[in-house]
């Protein structure tokens, strides 16, 4: 089985990712790819405020290595339990929910785990992103709730 985990972080990403350790991966069996999805950390309209291109690409930088981050942590989460698992990593950038779908959909994935919600960069709810993955997948999806 091919299963596309993807993180951003959160408790409810965590969630998920213990959940599918538990229930569901199998290393001798499975394939299992760990995506986080990162937006523009800026917005894309003019601002009032010029500010320089150095300035963006830095801001980029840094929310694409927090994304990094997020994809180390359940990397090392699943390798300490199970050494053997055949796991890779990916690193998107774009709109979360249609970034995931379309990974899914590249690497011919069985199933997509995710969080009941999240968090954006900036720290607001994103049950969207599970529920435009619910809707859209190409495949099965466990959505995975935490208590709040």
């Amino acid at each position: 089985m091919k299963i596309l985990i993807a993180t951003d972080g959160s408790k409810y990403s965590k969630a998920a990712v213990e959940e599918c350790c538990r229930m569901i991966l199998n290393p001798e069996r499975d394939d299992v790819q760990v995506v986080s999805v990162y937006e523009n950390a800026y917005p894309i309209t003019a601002e009032p405020f010029a500010m320089s291109q150095e300035y963006y690409e830095k801001l980029d930088e840094t929310v694409r290595k927090i994304a990094a981050g997020y994809v180390e942590e359940v990397q090392k989460t699943i390798s300490e339990k199970f050494p053997k698992a055949k796991l890779t990593t990916e690193i998107l950038h774009g709109a979360p929910d249609q970034q995931i779908i379309e990974r899914a959909k590249e690497w011919n994935a069985d199933l997509i785990v995710v969080g009941s919600h999240g968090r954006g960069f900036w720290g607001r709810l994103l049950g969207s992103v599970s529920d435009g993955v619910v809707h859209h997948a190409p495949c099965s999806v466990l959505v995975v709730r935490k208590e709040m």
